[in-house]
């Protein structure tokens, strides 16, 4: 809480500029999802994490689709994740998002500029037609991000359970699955300092459909998360191994 006061100080001057473009694109018909996403990410995401005083590690962007319509399922650590994913991420991308999250100021803005949706997931019909909608737009050739634990797992670099149901869109869609590695992305966020730290996205190599045809829902999940606990374990043994 204390880093999102700090950063709110430094970024005062371009609260009104932010403003009037959140306004401004928030009509999404006039604007590409291109223009839009550049907005999010260049001008308001960008300065959001200069002066967040965290440092950004990012590998693995070679290995991101060269086509359009795919579906990246990272871990969920905390409020950095979605800092993190579009500062390194220069294709638009948007997200299936929780349904309490339809009235937060500022995100709310975020959520209809990027045209996310939004999941009620006590609601099975509801969840289902954004199921369906996610895969139109797969098709349609939106990336998306996911992330399969469904809430933060709060237990830092430990991964909590992937759901099955969140690669269903991509199933249907026959689209790319993208693992995605955050690495210590709970800490800058969650806590109560404002030392300098170091935040890490490691891209990781998709399976695409004729890798995953003949695997059920489950199994895909099952090979995400082990992917991503993978490439963890390398990451922090590598750390350990320079201290």
């Amino acid at each position: 809480m204390l880093r999102i006061i700090y950063f709110a100080v430094l970024s005062i001057f371009h609260f009104p500029g932010w403003i009037y473009r959140f306004i401004k694109y928030g009509h999404i018909e006039k604007y590409s999802l291109q223009e839009r996403y550049d907005f999010i990410r260049k001008d308001f995401v960008m300065t959001l994490v200069k002066h967040s005083r965290v440092k950004i590690v990012c590998t693995g962007t070679e290995y991101l689709p060269q086509e359009n319509g795919y579906l990246l399922t990272p871990n969920h650590q905390g409020l950095f994740d979605a800092l993190i994913m579009v500062q390194t991420h220069e294709k638009p991308i948007t997200a299936v998002a929780k349904i309490e999250l339809e009235h937060t100021p500022v995100v709310s803005q975020v959520i209809r500029i990027l045209e996310a949706r939004l999941m009620d997931r006590s609601n099975l019909r509801s969840s289902m037609k954004v199921i369906h909608a996610v895969t139109k737009d797969l098709k349609e050739g939106k990336n998306y991000v996911i992330f399969p634990e469904g809430t933060r797992s709060k237990q830092g670099n430990q991964l909590g359970e992937f759901k099955s149901g969140s690669y269903k869109s991509a199933i249907d869609a026959k689209a790319p699955i993208v693992p995605v590695a955050l690495v210590d992305c709970f800490a800058p966020l969650d806590g109560h300092s404002l030392k300098k730290m170091v935040a890490q996205v490691h891209y990781l190599k998709p399976l695409y459909y004729e890798d995953y045809q003949d695997m059920s829902s489950l199994e895909i999940a099952q090979y995400v998360k082990k992917q991503i606990e993978d490439k963890i374990t390398e990451v922090k043994s590598m750390e350990s191994k320079e201290v």
